[in-house]
């Protein structure tokens, strides 16, 4: 049956009527920050209206009870939330659904020829060829410079402890883990204008991030977006930093110890040998810093906020990192020490992924839990509903970590903040080995507590962004 105009239907696996959901507040317990999400479909301009203030507000209820659902608003489109029908799309048939338009309307201009938006050959070569850069070794390898930054942090955090400021978490660890990136991509180098590039990245997001009415009805790449066309500036200061610095590096040679960019550009495919030119090595760059300090700041800001928000769990977690390290830094092989720790870190990933709505585009006709799919459909994979969804997950708006105390009991594609399958993110592990650094750091030292009258609020525009901040008070006792 193929919905009508800016209608939505499941698929016969669905809840009967009696399974409805509850009140995210069922049982009266206080739960952590979330989006109310839609109870009835949206129409186009509607959809466009949501998209543009918070892609969240696109998910409707429902999609954290039913395993698909499918509807149009300009295009055909499916959500999928059920695990086989993910390993489907992500793992058995990958290359049958390459990543969508939007995405590549929307990063494109940026990250160019870098893998995150290249399919087919291009991809894989560049994906066999970056491979060893983040091998375990390399990753470890950079800890020191994680380290140093949370050092920094905990030095700027415990100027404000001593005078009683509030902060805003969220911003200090947007410096925190650009501090890290920029560090790990480019040693300190001079010819890396570091304010210059945070500030394009963040204007070139905030502009070219929502989408468009031209989206929803999925015109072609080539009628242009007018949002868009203002960003090109942006793009090419972004680049021309971008590339200062790798000629600064041709320059001067490499580093004593090689940093990313070093080992980006000796990376070779072991298949064909073939290395990244200057213009992949600079868009392969730029994507890293892009996702390396945005997607990390915003798993340890709300890992902060969920700390303070649960006073018991964060004095689990400092007994922990206390115990551990004391008053120093966290180390690589402090972190099997401090499970606790990477437990908050996975709960925080699960209640609000950075890269909580992810789109594809049908390259072929096929079949999802017996729904058609037609060539050219978006097939979305709504992360945040999944990670919410009442199917895999045991009160699932509430904040538990001990319900990754057994991690190897957890459904592969139920849990997706990195993705999965051949695209799975290569930064993975970095991420993971500097967020608990981090947070294991400041938990060791800090209390937190929540400053009344300034909760957050989930905004997805490109990335799930604390609407408003994170703002908490920081003691020492």
């Amino acid at each position: 049956m193929r919905p009508t105009f800016g209608s939505m239907t499941a698929t016969r696996t669905d809840l009967p009527p009696e399974t409805a959901p509850a009140s995210p507040d069922a049982g009266g317990d206080r739960l952590p920050a979330q989006v109310a999400l839609a109870r009835k479909p949206l129409g186009v301009l509607a959809s466009l209206g949501a998209a543009r203030r918070n892609v969240l507000s696109l998910i409707p209820e429902i999609a954290t009870h039913a395993p698909m659902i499918s509807g149009w608003t300009g295009a055909r489109w499916h959500m999928i939330m059920h695990p086989e029908a993910l390993r489907h799309v992500l793992k058995d048939r990958v290359e049958d659904y390459p990543k969508s338009l939007v995405t590549k309307l929307i990063l494109g201009p940026a990250v160019g020829r870098g893998m995150f938006v290249a399919e087919g050959a291009d991809w894989r070569w560049q994906r066999r060829a970056a491979a060893p850069v983040f091998a375990l070794r390399n990753m470890e390898a950079l800890a020191p410079v994680m380290q140093a930054a949370a050092e920094a942090s905990a030095a700027r955090i415990a100027a404000a402890a001593d005078t009683g400021r509030a902060l805003n978490l969220h911003e200090e660890m947007v410096a925190a883990t650009f501090e890290v990136i920029s560090n790990v991509t480019f040693s300190g180098d001079a010819g890396f204008d570091r304010r210059a590039i945070h500030h394009a990245i963040d204007a070139y997001i905030a502009q070219t991030a929502k989408l468009s009415l031209l989206d929803l009805f999925a015109a072609p790449s080539w009628v242009p977006r007018p949002g868009r066309l203002f960003s090109a500036p942006i793009t090419r200061d972004l680049k021309r930093h971008a590339d200062a610095a790798i000629d600064a590096r041709r320059r001067a040679g490499p580093k004593p110890v090689a940093d990313l960019l070093d080992l980006l550009t000796t990376a070779q495919d072991p298949e064909t040998d073939r290395t990244l030119a200057p213009e992949e090595l600079r868009d392969n760059l730029l994507t890293f810093i892009v996702a390396g300090h945005e997607t990390t700041a915003l798993t340890l800001s709300w890992a902060l906020y969920l700390c303070a928000f649960d006073p018991e769990v964060q004095a689990r977690a400092q007994a922990e990192a206390r115990a551990q390290i004391g008053g120093r830094v966290a180390s690589v092989a402090d972190l099997p020490h401090m499970p606790l720790i990477r437990q908050i870190v996975l709960e925080s990933l699960r209640l609000y992924p950075p890269a909580a709505f992810l789109s594809r585009t049908a390259a072929r006709d096929d079949v999802i839990l017996g729904r058609e799919i037609r060539r050219g459909d978006t097939v979305a994979l709504p992360i945040y509903a999944l990670h919410r969804h009442h199917a895999h997950w045991d009160d699932p708006h509430a904040f538990r970590p001990e319900r990754f105390a057994e991690e190897d009991k957890i459904n592969r594609f139920a849990f997706l903040p990195f993705g999965a399958g051949p695209r799975i993110c290569i930064g993975a592990g970095f991420a993971l080995q500097e967020a608990q650094i981090i947070l294991a750091t400041l938990l060791a030292r800090f209390r937190f507590a929540p400053v009344a009258g300034r909760d957050p609020t989930p905004e997805m525009i490109l990335t799930l962004r604390p609407g408003g901040g994170i703002w908490l008070t920081a003691s020492t006792a």
